[in-house]
């Protein structure tokens, strides 16, 4: 039997320090493995410390809002007391059968009953449903503040995930040459190709078709064209990259994070689904780690989840290009000389200017549009 460090994971690369954010199990408290027994929170992701073996936990180094170093010991567990296994409960005895009540006499006159008081009925969040929305919005009914004449006013200091997020979006527009260009895309046939096979193509990857794949897609196509949206500028050399790592802004009750998933350009749609939907659970249950978050060479950022109809996304640094989508909307326009009712998005590029020519930037967000336009240039690898 010996005592078993608890440990600060590794942070991943370029972060040197976190902060503890909460012990999750108190000292002299018996411990199983896997128990969670704190959280400690870098510049990028909350993590959680998990107990490596069975025991008590002797003893705390650090305690909460301290900064601790990867690798730093903040406590001890002793695995020579073991927990018990807890004893089988007794079956509760049934309870007796109660009594049937005496039927009423007949004819006789009906009480009049008692006036109830009425419960209110709790609100429903009211969302608006766009169509073919592109991801699942849950809203939390949100109660007013009482009207007073007091005038508050709070005080908070700033976590130091959303001082990191604050410190690379500055540090991006201070650098780059920060430039956006627009576009709209039709999706009437991406969502044809859904309506047509989302059920099939459900049942067979246990994964549901949306509409993200269809765009990291497109956009590993269109890079394939134009490079320099997925290199980088190091010093005087430019950093060109043979494969798409795509960033996927996800966004989180503490801040934005931007998981990465690793070689997309060769991935069909149903693992790109499958990809993007575990890393945006890691996300939102706080299950991301250090590698998930590392490189990326092009980043994709969905405002439309929100009901954003236009916006011109930041830069992820050092990466040269990212892509906004935007809300569905549907609105007249002109085809084969007639005016038509089509689902349509606005699509915006922001892009380093420092590296890309607007004609390339631009070209690369055509390339993008006519590929979604017609998707089936994304399966036949056009």
């Amino acid at each position: 039997m010996a005592d078993i460090e608890i440990k600060v994971p590794s942070l991943g690369e370029s972060e040197t320090e976190a902060t503890l954010v909460s012990w999750l199990k108190s000292e002299g408290e018996l411990v199983a493995v896997d128990d969670v027994l704190a959280e400690i929170e870098s510049d990028k992701i909350t993590m959680e410390i998990t107990a490596l073996d069975n025991g008590v936990l002797k003893s705390v180094f650090k305690q909460a809002d301290a900064t601790v170093e990867p690798g730093e010991v903040i406590g001890i567990i002793d695995d020579s007391v073991q927990p018990e296994t807890p004893a089988v409960p007794k079956p509760k005895p049934k309870p007796k059968p109660k009594p049937k009540p005496k039927p009423e006499p007949k004819n006789k006159p009906a009480a009049r009953p008692e006036p109830k008081a009425v419960a209110e009925a709790p609100v429903q969040p009211i969302t608006e449903q766009e169509p073919e929305a592109k991801a699942e919005v849950i809203s939390t009914p949100v109660k007013a503040p009482a009207v007073s004449g007091e005038r508050i006013q709070e005080r908070v200091p700033m976590s130091r995930l959303r001082q990191r997020i604050a410190e690379r979006l500055k540090s991006a527009q201070n650098t780059a040459a920060m430039l956006t260009t627009f576009n709209e895309v039709d999706l009437q046939a991406v969502m044809d190709l859904r309506s047509r096979f989302g059920s099939d193509f459900q049942e067979k990857h246990g994964v549901k078709l949306g509409f993200m794949s269809f765009f990291v897609r497109a956009v590993c196509q269109a890079v394939s064209r134009y490079p320099a949206l997925n290199a980088y500028i190091e010093g005087d050399d430019i950093v060109y990259h043979n494969y798409v790592d795509v960033g996927i802004a996800v966004s989180s009750e503490k801040g934005l994070v931007v998981p990465v998933l690793r070689d997309a350009h060769l991935l069909g749609l149903a693992d790109i689904e499958k990809g993007i939907a575990s890393l945006a659970d890691k996300a939102r249950h706080g299950g991301l780690t250090p590698d998930d978050l590392k490189g990326g060479t092009f980043s994709i950022t969905n405002g439309g989840i929100f009901g954003s109809m236009l916006s011109t996304p930041i830069l992820n640094p050092p990466q040269s290009g990212i892509l906004g989508m935007h809300n569905i909307q549907k609105r007249p326009v002109v085809k084969n000389d007639e005016i038509v009712i089509r689902p349509m998005m606005y699509l915006a590029l922001s892009y380093d200017h420092r590296l890309i020519d607007g004609a390339d930037a631009v070209r690369f967000l055509v390339s993008v549009k006519e590929a979604l336009e017609y998707p089936a240039s994304l399966t036949l690898d056009l």
